[in-house]
């Protein structure tokens, strides 16, 4: 019985004795970088985007200030105000995918379904601005939520983690040569004492 274990515990201790961190982390780096080159190109293009948006107001649209810092106007002419800018297409509040109130600014941001940006001044009920809003869809374009919930988790999460992985593989791979050379000096240093 130990003689048919034998041959296959050296089979077993060749293979383990061949296997080498360089190779593997090389071929690791090369094919994990080709399966998420396209996903991490879009994260890296639109991340890109979203640095730039409060300086881009064709990214997101620039805040301007209300009259006051009161709020005096009541949810409905909120309301009534976005649903005068017809580009808008409010009727109702379903229509309206949310609202970011700024009391400081004396304003609110009403952001419509159609991504669409209303601001309306807070004291006078009066529009300040309208304009089209492409931050929010640059933002799922990179957390891969504009394509579905499922390709968030099981392509842009992988494509994370992939990353990730190559983010060790590449240090790996920078770092080798570098401990290759030391423990050289360090062997050449101690060759040289008596």
């Amino acid at each position: 019985m130990l003689t048919n274990t034998y041959p296959q515990l050296l089979q077993i201790e060749a293979v383990c004795m061949s296997f080498s961190w360089n190779r593997w982390s090389r071929k690791l780096h090369r094919w994990g970088a080709l399966l998420i080159c396209a996903p991490l190109l879009l994260v890296i293009l639109s991340g890109v985007l979203l640095q730039v948006k409060k300086q881009s107001t064709w990214i997101q649209p620039k805040t301007v200030k209300g009259v006051g810092d009161n709020p005096e106007i009541n949810w409905q002419q909120i309301l009534d105000a976005t649903a005068s800018v017809a580009v808008a297409e409010v009727a109702a509040w379903s229509d309206v995918d949310r609202i970011d109130v700024r009391p400081g600014k004396g304003m609110a941001k009403v952001q419509c379904k159609n991504r669409w940006e209303v601001q309306v001044d807070l004291s006078t009920g009066d529009v300040l601005a309208f304009n089209y809003r492409r931050s929010d869809f640059i933002e799922s374009l990179h957390d891969g939520s504009v394509f579905s919930d499922g390709a968030k988790l099981w392509l842009f999460l992988p494509n994370g983690l992939v990353l990730l992985g190559l983010w060790f593989t590449g240090m790996y791979l920078w770092w080798m040569p570098i401990g290759v050379r030391r423990k050289k000096r360090l062997r050449q240093k101690l060759k040289r004492q008596p």
